[in-house]
């Protein structure tokens, strides 16, 4: 798949979006394509989310102007755009495969909300991380202020989303917020297809669950019995052996 903002390519079972518009910036195209993306991923088993010049310079704020523009002021017609955006990133992070987000240059706002919804996330030593919504006298709203506090916690995530200053990739590795820095580009994709290929090769099913039971907002004691019961569930004595022997 091809189009005006994505492009969705398989190698085996792993899928790899890549964001191709201009600085990968995030128009009307990206938040309509992305779900059309992520409908054609078929029997795909992982999904790698990389960009081209930079990862994304974030929202197209000129280019979506015009449906932002008329709904300034009426709370239910900006919930109707809004809810296009939400539909690209939570339909990202509700994939039942894991997601590798893999990062170089720029990775800002809107941006930086789509890797929060990723599960992994590597970067290359050149990456920049930034939230500057209040400098544009916004509110971030795609879901980062909900997710980066459970990856970063809550104090760097206010430093982020409240002085709209970038943070580098060293210190995007020490708050956690990747778990992996790579010398440059090159490395970096060639760790991310390794990373996928390594994911790839391991039972679907126990994937799927584990990301499920890390997404989950559960109290403790619930979010262990929803992990037995997804063993319980899918579990087989055949896979059992199979990892025995290995």
């Amino acid at each position: 798949m091809t189009s005006e903002s994505v492009s969705l390519a398989r190698s085996g079972e792993v899928a790899t979006l890549t964001i191709t518009s201009k600085m990968g910036s995030m128009g009307p195209a990206f938040w309509r394509e992305v779900p059309q993306a992520l409908g054609e991923l078929g029997s795909a088993r992982v999904l790698i989310v990389r960009g081209v010049q930079v990862f994304s310079a974030g929202l197209d704020v000129k280019a979506n102007a015009a449906q932002i523009a008329p709904v300034l002021g009426d709370p239910a017609g900006f919930a109707a755009v809004v809810a296009e955006m939400h539909a690209a990133i939570e339909g990202l992070a509700a994939l039942p495969i894991p997601v590798i987000a893999a990062v170089h240059g720029w990775c800002i706002g809107a941006g930086l909300e789509l890797i929060a919804a990723a599960d992994l996330r590597l970067c290359s030593g050149d990456a920049r991380f930034r939230l500057p919504e209040v400098l544009l006298g916004i509110t971030a709203d795609l879901g980062g202020l909900q997710r980066l506090p459970r990856l970063i916690g809550h104090g760097r995530t206010a430093h982020l989303a409240l002085t709209g200053e970038p943070i580098d990739a060293a210190t995007a590795e020490r708050w956690g917020l990747v778990t992996e820095v790579l010398p440059d580009q090159d490395a970096l994709f060639a760790r991310a297809d390794a990373l996928a290929a390594h994911l790839a090769a391991l039972p679907p099913k126990a994937l799927e669950g584990t990301k499920r039971i890390l997404q989950g907002e559960r109290p403790h004691a619930e979010s262990l019995a929803a992990a037995v019961a997804w063993n319980a569930r899918h579990m087989t004595l055949d896979g059992l052996q199979s990892a025995l022997k290995k």
